[in-house]
């Protein structure tokens, strides 16, 4: 599906933009384009790349102009440019919006103008019943690219719009595990939040594969969400002390805009989501009626069907990972030799 297609990521990169990258490179893809405002890393990645195909655009989501010429004769986009970080965008709400909200409209915009052929942003747990600025902007993030074909005149414009959500990455920059490990390697008590509080648990190429495969199933509109366990604080501490040792911990509190628990699907999503493999899938209530009708999905989608008797997809209620998997993945990630 990819080979010989030219690629963009916005927010390129970040820790999930060369992981794609990467990712990408393996394929024969003909060109990707690197979209993203640090010129400086940008600098740094072309040479730890090194890859005739890549190329680097300085340019911010919030400038559609810049956008336009980026994207053209573009086949792919991944969206993953954002603010992201909770308590700075509690603080900062305005400008969240400018760059998650409208930035991400800008690319919408410049996907149709530009005739792209599939454009996937990547969303989060925290844009689902929204708590936080954070979760408020993503979730409309994610409405504007699965309705963007709603103001689309599809005979003159291809562009097909998806999104996938998940929770976490494990070990990403500002999460609970590295943060907890270098507090033990320094010696210092963790600070824990709440001991009851729940994520999901993915890891950098579960992130990935589940990209991947949205690109390729995607046909516009839909939400592609992974099945995942989850892990609790506990059992987090628990993990790391088996293996960096013994360490104090202070309770400090839920910050700012958090939730105890978090959520991939919630109630009323259940109504328009499917299951499929190790994914689930949600249709665009809009377009259920007039596109995505019960018979047409289960013609575009092999060993698809309705998810029954479930209520809300919780990081609470579903299965919980264990300690000896979670350091596993910890030391999989290579967590414990990062400086």
């Amino acid at each position: 599906m990819l080979n010989n297609k030219t690629i963009l990521i916005t927010g390129g990169t970040g820790s999930l933009g060369q992981a794609l990258t990467k990712r990408l490179l393996k394929l024969d893809v003909k060109a990707i384009r690197i979209f993203s405002r640090n010129e400086s890393k940008q600098v740094e990645m072309e040479a730890k790349f090194d890859d005739k195909r890549l190329r680097f655009f300085v340019g911010d989501i919030r400038d559609k102009e810049r956008l336009l010429t980026a994207l053209e004769d573009v086949d792919i986009v991944f969206h993953a440019a954002a603010l992201k970080h909770v308590p700075k965008i509690e603080y900062n709400p305005f400008e969240a919006i400018k760059t998650n909200v409208i930035g991400s409209q800008n690319v919408i915009d410049a996907c149709i103008k530009n005739d792209v052929e599939k454009a996937i942003c990547i969303g989060t747990d925290k844009a689902v019943s929204p708590f936080n600025t954070y979760g408020a902007t993503k979730l409309l993030m994610e409405k504007l690219f699965v309705t963007a074909i709603n103001y689309t005149n599809t005979q003159k414009h291809k562009t097909k719009f998806l999104a996938v959500r998940y929770g976490n990455v494990l070990g990403s920059s500002g999460s609970v595990i590295p943060k907890f490990i270098e507090q033990m390697k320094q010696k210092k008590g963790i600070t824990i939040t709440d001991p009851k509080m729940t994520r999901f648990s993915i890891t950098m190429e579960e992130a990935l594969e589940l990209i991947m495969k949205a690109a390729d199933l995607g046909n516009s509109s839909e939400i592609f969400i992974p099945k995942l366990k989850s892990y609790s604080i506990n059992i987090v501490k628990e993990s790391l002390i088996k293996l960096l040792g013994n360490t104090e911990e202070e309770i400090i509190g839920i910050r700012p805009g958090e939730k105890l628990h978090e959520v991939l699907i919630n109630n009323e999503e259940m109504r328009y989501t499917w299951e499929m493999d190790d994914l689930y899938i949600i249709f665009n209530p809009l377009q259920i009626n007039e596109k995505y009708n019960p018979d047409l999905i289960q013609k575009q989608y092999k060993n698809i069907k309705r998810v029954d008797n479930m209520k809300e997809y919780s990081s609470e209620n579903t299965e919980k990972i264990s300690e000896d998997e979670l350091q596993q993945k910890i030391q999989d990630a290579g967590l414990l030799s990062r400086n």
